[in-house]
């Protein structure tokens, strides 16, 4: 498992981003992987022919499903023919989430209060669709505006938004179809069971009783991602929480799997942005 890392950690610049896109699908490269971001996202899919791709998860997009991720869930969007692609796109940071929620109203709720990659798309009727896109409208009018007030008002409408998502997870009870084959699924559950020790295709040949390259074909073409990229995005990411939570880059770099310290640090920068010691310092107490 050699192969070369790809690039597949997105960091969101600003605090507060929200977008309503049509797209010609004859322009999205789909050979997208999966990819995450620093910020908490909400998508709501308004047209096209997609699948989403979500950790474990596979969901064959229809208009109206809404899906909440957080920074450390892996996804992607795939459109399978060259119908229009359209979508409602809204990336918050924590930092801002926190500050919007109060005592009594935690916006962070629905991205927590949910198994890891599981349970993160519900469907919204006409009617909540036609709320959804009232606010968010209103919300990338006031981003983009800087006339006096604009920006309190956007902070109502982006309240008013994550109120909103929040109700509607609390009370949804809707079950959607999972179409990722058990076999990749079950490469990645491995993967997170075994993230700090040594993980080998001779290892997932025994345990799936599959040859190496075919569990690799399989995982790439679910996911854009060869195992290794995944595996080293992973082990990243969990040092970035361990780095969070106050270890030292040493502490971080063992308790994540990696063997070799100079490959920790290469490899972090490479997906970070910055080496682990200045990731600390910038986000030691709040936690990816």
């Amino acid at each position: 498992m050699n192969q070369e890392i790809n690039y597949i950690f997105t960091p969101i610049k600003k605090e507060l981003i929200c977008f309503h896109k049509t797209t010609d699908t004859e322009l999205i490269n789909p050979a997208l992987p999966y990819h995450r971001h620093d910020a908490y996202e909400i998508y709501l899919f308004l047209r096209g022919n997609a699948y989403m791709y979500l950790e474990q998860s596979c969901y064959k997009l229809a208009p109206g499903d809404l899906i909440i991720i957080s920074p450390s869930e892996m996804h992607r969007c795939i459109c399978i023919d060259n119908e229009m692609y359209e979508r409602i796109g809204l990336n918050i940071k924590k930092s801002a989430l926190e500050r919007l929620s109060s005592h009594r109203s935690n916006l962070l709720s629905c991205f927590e209060a949910h198994p890891f990659g599981q349970n993160n798309l519900t469907r919204l009727s006409p009617d909540q669709i036609a709320l959804y896109c009232g606010l968010a409208e209103k919300l990338i009018s006031c981003l983009s505006s800087e006339e006096y007030g604009q920006d309190l008002l956007a902070e109502s409408y982006a309240t008013q938004l994550l109120v909103f998502v929040n109700t509607l997870y609390q009370s949804s009870t809707y079950q959607s179809h999972n179409l990722m084959p058990e076999l990749v699924s079950n490469t990645m559950t491995y993967i997170k069971e075994h993230l700090a020790e040594s993980i080998s295709s001779e290892q997932l040949e025994q345990e799936f009783h599959y040859s190496g390259k075919y569990i690799s074909q399989q995982f790439r073409e679910h996911t854009g991602l060869t195992i290794r990229s995944y595996i080293v995005d992973k082990r990243i990411s969990l040092a970035m929480n361990h780095l969070s939570a106050g270890k030292t880059v040493a502490e971080a770099c063992e308790l994540s799997g990696f063997s070799d310290y100079a490959n920790f640090i290469r490899s972090f920068k490479k997906i970070a942005g910055m080496p682990p010691g200045k990731f600390a310092k910038k986000n030691v107490s709040l936690p990816v």
